[in-house]
């Protein structure tokens, strides 16, 4: 089964439709997207995602905010949401849900706050917990983690000591950096900064033991408009690459 985890830019606006093909074609049964709003053109790529067969949908945007960065899981299988109360408390920027697949699992998406808003050591912290305490077996943790560490993670030194605390606190608890463990010390980035044209890897994903087994690849790939009669651009779809993670 093939995951994809992908922070669409703004609820997607205009893009919304190029978006969803582009998920479809990636050949999605899971879906997690970061920036995900209660604005139309979000519930419009929400909709035309269930239409393709990713029925089961959480979400954490709120109606009444709509304009607020949300979370989006949509999937093929029956979706439960999960309350922990170790769980990050930031509004709509985590999800915990079980998946009801064949080899069930659960999936925490997330969306961690950018360092200027000091509300991502909170965040940080509170994901730890959770790791710290996980008691149901299979399990990812995957998303918009804003955290790299330096010298491998970018390509202008800009993670702290304790962005990268944070890092490597998982792998001591267990839970990998799948894109590490399979592709080493390999440069990718998953989003560059608009100013300096600098490229930084974002976007990770994270599994227990008892799912790491079941990982057969991840890749990085940036989404495509799929117009030929103009350029095609690497944040044509969204200024991030999306995460394509498979279980057997």
């Amino acid at each position: 089964m093939r995951i994809v985890s992908w922070n669409i830019r703004s609820g997607g606006g205009r893009r919304v439709d190029a978006i969803a093909d582009q998920i479809v074609r990636w050949r999605a049964d899971v879906a997690a997207l970061c920036e995900f709003r209660g604005t139309p053109p979000s519930q419009q790529l929400a909709q035309r995602l269930g239409n393709a067969g990713l029925r089961h949908q959480l979400s954490t945007a709120d109606p009444d905010q709509r304009a607020r960065n949300a979370l989006l899981l949509a999937s093929r299988f029956p979706l439960t949401a999960v309350n922990l109360p170790q769980a990050p408390t930031e509004p709509a920027r985590w999800l915990l849900a079980h998946i009801a697949a064949p080899m069930p699992f659960h999936m925490g998406v997330m969306h961690v706050p950018n360092f200027v808003t000091k509300r991502k050591f909170p965040f940080h912290d509170a994901v730890l917990d959770v790791a710290e305490v996980w008691p149901w077996g299979p399990a990812l943790f995957i998303g918009d983690t804003n955290t790299g560490l330096s010298g491998i993670d970018d390509e202008t030194r800009v993670f702290t000591q304790r962005e990268e605390a944070w890092m490597h606190r998982l792998e001591e608890l267990a839970w990998c950096d799948v894109f590490r463990k399979l592709h080493g010390e390999k440069r990718v980035y998953t989003w560059y900064s608009p100013n300096g044209g600098n490229g930084f890897r974002l976007d990770q994903a994270f599994v227990n033991p008892q799912l790491v087994t079941r990982v057969t690849a991840m890749h990085y790939v940036w989404g495509e408009a799929h117009k030929p009669q103009k350029q095609k651009r690497r944040d044509a779809l969204s200024d991030h690459a999306a995460i394509l993670l498979d279980l057997a």
